[in-house]
């Protein structure tokens, strides 16, 4: 397995847990994603998960209605992307895009990977769940975030950026970055 395998894997499986320590009745919450509630993040990593695969010519799995087995779908999506990130010919596809020639396994690296840590976070702060974000993946987040600069603002994506408290830690400022107060 590669490094963003792994990483995949790794992350997938923290945003996995959240999802299954949902709290009876949590489903409709307010996210700190604008106007979605807990349920609308999980749909949203969901549907992040077959349009990367398109991308390279891929069929998705068919996973279970998000409104009726949250846990099922993101279970479903995120073991048919670790498995084929695990074979190296298919994480090698390549696909033309608005960043130019990349990979699946690059793609995944920047945004599904990127999005369960962050979504992990919106999805644990809805909740009730743990809403720590491994220090490694803070800096990984914030490093990729900082080579979209304001592209990666705007309707549908990210808020601008808030200016944290002065004695904010890495990922209090990570989130402020991502438009999200979490102080």
């Amino acid at each position: 397995m590669s490094t963003i395998s792994d990483r995949y894997v790794r992350v997938a499986d923290r945003f996995v847990a959240l999802v299954k320590g949902v709290p009876d009745g949590a489903w409709g919450n307010p996210s700190p994603c604008e106007e979605w509630t807990a349920r609308d993040v999980v749909q949203h990593v969901v549907d992040n998960h077959p349009y990367f695969l398109r991308l390279v010519g891929i069929d998705p799995v068919e996973a279970p209605p998000v409104a009726e087995d949250p846990l099922g779908a993101i279970d479903a999506v995120t073991r048919q992307m670790a498995s084929v990130l695990a074979d190296p010919a298919l994480a090698g596809r390549t696909y033309d895009g608005h960043f130019g020639t990349r990979t699946l396994e690059w793609a995944v690296d920047r945004f599904l990977a990127d999005d369960l840590v962050v979504h992990g976070w919106d999805l644990a702060r809805a909740t009730g769940g743990d809403e720590s974000i491994p220090p490694e993946e803070v800096e990984i987040v914030m490093a990729h975030s900082a080579e979209w600069g304001d592209a990666m603002r705007g309707p549908g994506a990210m808020g601008p950026a808030l200016d944290p408290p002065p004695d904010a830690d890495a990922q209090v400022r990570l989130l402020a970055h991502l438009g999200r107060t979490a102080w």
